[in-house]
């Protein structure tokens, strides 16, 4: 489970993060979505436990990632940006490293590496030197690592960032396969990609106003029409998103978009606060309570 309350992150003048609050409970994927520059990679580096937030508070399975950084990074896998690796190292190398520095032995090492490079398909350049690989076998070795020590919670900063369409589909299947009994967070700026594995999704431009999107828990007749529940789409991303939803229909973001911001006395704030205790309407009269809220 992730938790956190106020999260903020500023440098100097500049805020990257916002307030933000929201809850994840296993069993979900959560995506954040925005544009370059919105902020994804810094709060996901927070979560991780790579930066400390100005303001707020985050925990992971309980263990706060300031407070109780290490217990914290024992139960997360976190695929950065970029997938950082050795170069000079080789995939075998590599992922054995990561396994003896998250303290794998015998057999369980050998099941979990064993398993990891079943998953990704890296048998064929397992002793090839990385920097030799290409961008998408390197953004594979990445998501191996992450997933070396089978954690609970998974923090995955553009895990198809540099695929073909084959190994997008194949990365997104192994989230979909994982997600039934871990919590996980992805970053995307893909409307695409949203819509094939998240169950909820946080909208980040400067402030992080919280959206629920129609995953594949709705159906795959709702997705196939374009229908998503999103509250509101700010303007700016409406601008940058055009998305692909199931069935090969393209459209436009603003196709999606739902009522407005409201003042002061309606669902949203002037800030574009959510309303806890807001309610989203579903098919067939049935309504569903957001459970997060973002400033």
């Amino acid at each position: 489970m992730i938790e956190t309350r106020q999260l903020s992150k500023r440098y100097g003048d500049l805020t990257a993060v916002d307030g933000i609050t929201f809850k994840l409970e296993p069993g979900r994927v959560l995506g954040f979505l925005g544009p370059n520059g919105a902020g994804k990679s810094t709060t996901m580096k927070i979560l991780a436990g790579f930066l400390a937030p100005t303001s707020g508070s985050a925990a992971v399975c309980g263990h706060d990632v300031v407070d109780d950084a290490i217990a914290a990074k024992r139960v997360i896998g976190y695929l950065p940006e970029g997938a950082p690796s050795y170069g000079e190292m080789t995939p075998r190398q590599f992922l054995g490293f990561v396994a003896d520095v998250r303290g794998l032995a015998g057999a369980l090492r050998t099941k979990r590496l064993d398993d990891v490079i079943e998953r990704l398909h890296l048998n064929g350049v397992l002793e090839q030197p990385i920097e030799t690989l290409s961008k998408g076998f390197k953004r594979r070795v990445g998501l191996a690592q992450a997933i070396v020590h089978d954690p609970q919670v998974l923090i995955l900063d553009e895990p198809t960032d540099g695929l073909d369409p084959n190994q997008k589909h194949e990365v997104r299947s192994l989230i979909n396969a994982m997600a039934k009994d871990k919590t996980i967070v992805v970053s995307t700026h893909i409307l695409e990609e949203v819509h094939a594995v998240c169950t909820r999704a946080l909208d980040e431009q400067a402030r992080l106003r919280q959206h629920h999107v129609a995953g594949r828990r709705l159906g795959q007749q709702r997705r196939q029409a374009g229908e998503v529940g999103v509250e509101r789409v700010d303007d700016r991303v409406v601008r940058r998103m055009p998305g692909q939803v199931g069935g090969g229909a393209a459209l436009d973001v603003r196709q999606l978009v739902g009522r407005p911001a409201r003042g002061r006395g309606g669902q949203h704030g002037a800030a574009g606060r959510v309303d806890p205790g807001a309610q989203e309407r579903r098919p067939g009269g049935q309504r569903e309570l957001l459970g997060a809220q973002g400033q």
